[in-house]
């Protein structure tokens, strides 16, 4: 079995020590969180232990995810308040309750999981940030002893009417100094537990000795009398029952006979609906702060909280949920897989019915010292640095939801953070329905407008407008290679423009890959390719700035969308090169890539070292003599191989090269003559970085050297060349940065500012 699945089962006896204490943890946080819950929502108190057992134990032995803890939820509060007010019991909302699980079941069936791929990043990003300064900021006050409201209070309006921070200005002159000195103690430990090397070795979470030591500690304060001493206020309270018919007499079975008040069904439709997208983007938002990346099946997800609320409602607990703050104390204890949140369950269960006592003996100081760790990892100022870097976009959304998680609650939160996303999307979408950009063709300067995946009505002032700034006499191509939908009313406005108003107007108007059904065929009234009637109306500098333009392109990305099967029917009657470039065969130097080319604009002789044969030169010939060619480019370029072996055979001749490669001593004893004494002395004795930049000389040298041998060995070339119909230019090519440049001196028959711009520098003379 290999190691991916071993950490994926949830029993693996790897990982079951680290589960077991990891879900102690969350036991030991979750306890109070199910307690405060249960009574901001007005709820009997033990209804949110229920909860939390059974999404502990049922949610978590049927769920898919590994280290989501589900359990009663801050977000589900008012909607439970709001529920037993309305139908007038808790009885009756737990029969809601019941039929909301009904309801989330048959969601996950139908596999309404698939919404989650919806929510954006920012939004959950956002989520995570501000759970993560809600619990630094709610458990402050308890961290410093104020235990008047509920732990597990998360909106921003509290139950005791002040809000998150008015509680903590109410907080300063109500500090006790036994429980705030726990706090600031046990909160100073877990800082060095999780620093030091020799801790993290034992493998036990920091929240366990946090925990044990604060009970200790709390247990002698109690010895220092007031105003030291731990009240029950301030500890975990946990309902206690004298027998086992006293521990029943805690639990409520819901209310059948309100099956056909209308009121429960609105009520479970509700619990449903909200409870079942928290625990989407709750889960979306764990699976990114997992470290082993796990990957929570949604819809699956959907059915086991739908089980768990059915087991929930029917035995008396409160609605169900995934739940991300004891989830990120899961992770933060080093969870796993879900054994860790079965077994958190399963301790709930039995704190509940054997041990309460001694759970009531944990100060909530010390519990508020853990989540107040927690928080500062979730709210981690990386990534408010990363979103303010991602745009305005990501930063936004994300910035709203955290606002409005901190001022509202998690739920309210999320929903206003979606919406402002989408806002976004639907604010870009109307803007920019298209992506215009001006080409610089052969033919002229063309307005490419490239249309969106999807072109909506609600696009149409846009492409109007772009349509009316058009002027007369340009070329437009509207582009809809990549569009999946185009409204009919926009379908119509680009005809109409295609077919009237832009032939009014003295606009030519390109259409190309419309689906057949929008009946919009390819018509292309522009030239992307070199034509005789190009050709001879070309000179060599016009030439030489045409390619040039096109190594610009090249080198920043914005390489010209050229339709290479158009190109190969109107190509196949003939050839009218611009030029002919004679480079190395090196395979990071095609020239038709480099100059941002198509079929047909040059010849393209390629040998090693960019040497000129006799072979090399009869070809540049044809190109130029019988096809037209006005330029002649000799292309070299950085670290090139063939150099490389030329300056290796020159300066160590008692080392031979690939000595039963017999053709390849013509090339090498070529580019030979370009390799002087003091290029050979680097290679003695100077570093690799000096020996690359010598052996590039060489092949800056060797591209000067061929231009004048073309010259010198043709008649023909320096006829034309003499006679101004063509010009020859040497040229390096840096692989590393993707820019061409002139090498200087070898230019002739273009203007000086016009190879200017891209000289190399004159140091490398």
């Amino acid at each position: 079995m290999n190691s991916n699945t071993q950490r994926d089962h949830v029993f693996d006896p790897h990982h079951l020590v680290i589960d077991a204490l990891a879900g102690t943890v969350t036991f030991i946080v979750s306890l109070p969180l199910c307690l405060g819950i249960a009574i901001a929502s007005d709820a009997p108190i033990i209804s949110g232990v229920i909860a939390g057992i059974v999404a502990g134990v049922v949610v978590g032995a049927l769920s898919g995810a590994h280290v989501v803890v589900s359990g009663p939820a801050a977000g589900l509060t008012a909607v439970v308040a709001a529920g037993i007010a309305t139908l007038g019991s808790f009885e009756r909302l737990l029969f809601a309750v019941v039929i909301a699980g009904a309801i989330q079941i048959v969601l996950g069936v139908l596999q309404g999981g698939f919404l989650k791929s919806f929510v954006p990043t920012s939004v959950v990003r956002g989520l995570l940030s501000a759970i993560g300064v809600v619990l630094i900021l709610k458990q402050i006050p308890h961290l410093f002893g104020r235990d008047t409201d509920p732990e597990g209070e998360m909106s921003f309006f509290q139950p005791d009417r002040l809000n998150t921070f008015t509680e903590l200005i109410e907080s300063l002159p109500s500090l006790h100094p036994g429980a705030a000195s726990l706090g600031l103690v046990s909160l100073l430990f877990i800082a060095i537990w999780n620093r030091m090397r020799l801790t993290q070795s034992f493998g036990i979470p920091a929240p366990l000795p946090v925990v044990v030591l604060g009970v200790a500690a709390a247990s002698f304060l109690d010895f220092c009398g007031a105003p030291w001493a731990i009240e029950a206020s301030h500890r975990v309270s946990l309902p206690v029952a004298d027998s086992v018919q006293g521990f029943l007499g805690f639990l409520h079975t819901p209310d059948f006979s309100v099956w056909s008040d209308p009121a429960v069904y609105t009520a479970a439709i509700t619990i449903a609906l909200v409870g079942s997208l928290q625990a989407i983007l709750t889960a979306e938002a764990v699976d990114r702060i997992d470290p082993f990346r796990h990957n929570t099946p949604a819809s699956r997800e959907l059915i086991a909280q739908g089980v768990g609320n059915c087991v929930s409602g029917l035995t008396g607990g409160l609605p169900i949920t995934c739940e991300i703050v004891r989830s990120s104390v899961n992770i933060d204890a080093g969870a796993r897989t879900k054994a860790a949140t079965i077994t958190h369950g399963s301790l709930l269960a039995i704190s509940l019915m054997i041990f309460p006592y001694l759970i009531n003996l944990i100060p909530l100081s010390s519990l508020a010292a853990i989540l107040i760790a927690t928080g500062a990892r979730l709210a981690n100022t990386k990534v408010f640095t990363a979103m303010i870097k991602a745009g305005r976009y990501q930063f936004i959304p994300y910035t709203v939801t955290l606002v409005a998680i901190v001022f509202t609650d998690p739920l309210v939160g999320i929903v206003i953070g979606l919406i402002v996303s989408v806002s976004f999307i639907l604010w870009s979408t109307l803007r920019w329905p298209m992506k215009q950009t001006v080409e610089h063709h052969i033919s002229g300067d063309i307005t490419r407008i490239e249309l969106a995946n999807q072109v909506s009505f609600l696009n149409r002032a846009a492409l109007q407008s772009a349509f009316n700034a058009v002027t007369r006499g340009k070329h437009i191509l509207i582009d809809a290679h990549n569009t999946v939908y185009i409204d009919p009313d926009i379908l119509e406005i680009i005809r109409e423009f295609r077919n009237t108003i832009g032939p009014a107007r003295g606009v030519h108007v390109s259409t190309r890959g419309f689906r057949p059904k929008y009946l919009i065929e390819d018509h292309v009234e522009f030239v992307d390719f070199s034509t005789r009637e190009f050709q001879q109306d070309l000179n060599p500098e016009k030439a030489f700035r045409y390619l040039m333009e096109g190594s610009e392109r090249f080198r920043t990305g914005h390489r010209l969308q050229r339709d290479l099967t158009r190109q190969v029917v109107l190509t196949a009657h003939g050839q009218h090169p611009i030029a002919v470039v004679l480079s190395c065969i090196d395979s990071r130097s095609p020239a038709e890539l480099l100059f941002d080319l198509g079929l047909g604009d040059i010849f393209s002789v390629r040998v090693a070292g960019n040497i000129a044969t006799d072979e090399v030169l009869g070809s540049i010939e044809f190109a130029c003599s019988l096809a037209g060619a006005k330029l002649i480019v000799v292309l070299g370029h950085t670290r090139c191989g063939a150099v490389a072996a030329a300056v290796q055979a020159i300066c160590h001749p008692d080392v031979p090269v690939a000595p039963h490669c017999v053709h390849l001593k013509p090339i090498i004893e070529s580019i030979g003559r370009s390799v002087d004494a003091e290029v050979c002395q680097t290679q003695l004795n100077d570093s690799p970085t000096t020996k690359r930049s010598a052996a590039d000389t060489v092949a800056w040298l060797n591209v000067s050297r061929v231009v004048g041998e073309i010259r010198a060995a043709s008649p023909v070339l320096e006829d034309l060349i003499q006679a101004g119909r063509v010009g020859i230019v040497g040229m390096m090519y840096d692989i590393s940065s993707g820019e061409a440049t002139v090498v200087p001196g070898t230019a002739t028959g273009l203007s000086e500012s016009a190879v200017a711009c891209y000289r190399v520098s004159e140091t490398l003379t």
